[in-house]
């Protein structure tokens, strides 16, 4: 999900690569979990999100669905996005003591706050949100060890891939009129890269196979 906002509103102006420090170490939070409340459907799901997700709960996508997550269109897309739920419309994986209780699974989204990502030329660099985190005096460290993301090349390769793949997607589907193309394109995507599951430590390769079987909707 894009923010059509200028960096410059909502950043420190700056652009951070993996071996930057950046002002975003949270102390673990130290009982806050602001970020995990009242979020609505903006926590989106990408494949390898589900996947963690799945082998973490010894769940289906299916059997996820209106407990763990909630289905929505973005951008003409039908995707997945973590589900808030009961009082302060708390993340579902939020316990009694306010702490991530899947914090080695979480999804990426979770994983790069306080910061974002900011694409552009097929890529993408991080920035770090001012407004968002509500914890003070947040101290440094360097970018990947607060993504804190195994096998971060293949990683950062798959987000990038995903996203232009995405946007590529959802800019032929908006042009065209034909219905029947715009819910053929959305159910593909749907069913090819998240109700199908992965198999455990064969996601990346997995997940390239149905990005080459996926190139003629484009």
């Amino acid at each position: 999900m894009e923010r059509q906002v200028s960096l410059d509103e909502i950043s420190d102006g700056k652009l951070y690569g993996l071996n930057d420090m950046v002002r975003a170490d949270c102390g673990e939070c130290e009982g806050c979990s602001a970020c995990c409340h009242g979020m609505g459907n903006t926590i989106v799901l990408d494949p390898l999100d589900i996947h963690r997700l799945s082998m973490e709960l010894g769940k289906t996508f299916e059997e996820m669905i209106n407990h763990q997550i909630e289905l929505h269109v973005v951008d003409g897309m039908i995707l997945p996005n973590l589900k808030m739920d009961g009082k302060g419309e708390a993340c579902v994986f939020l316990n009694d003591e306010g702490r991530c209780s899947i914090h080695r699974a979480r999804p990426g989204i979770c994983r790069l706050f306080p910061l974002g990502r900011y694409y552009e030329n097929r890529g993408f660099q991080y920035f770090l949100q001012i407004h968002e985190c509500k914890k003070q005096n947040r101290t440094k460290t360097k970018v990947k060890k607060w993504i804190d993301t195994p096998d971060l090349k293949q990683n950062q390769e798959f987000i990038a891939k995903w996203h232009f793949f995405l946007k590529d997607l959802q800019e032929k589907v908006e042009s065209s009129e034909d219905e029947k193309l715009r819910r053929s394109a959305a159910l593909y995507v749907l069913n090819q890269f998240y109700v199908m599951g992965y198999e455990e430590g064969k996601f990346y390769e997995q997940f390239q196979e149905r990005m080459k079987a996926a190139e003629h909707l484009l």
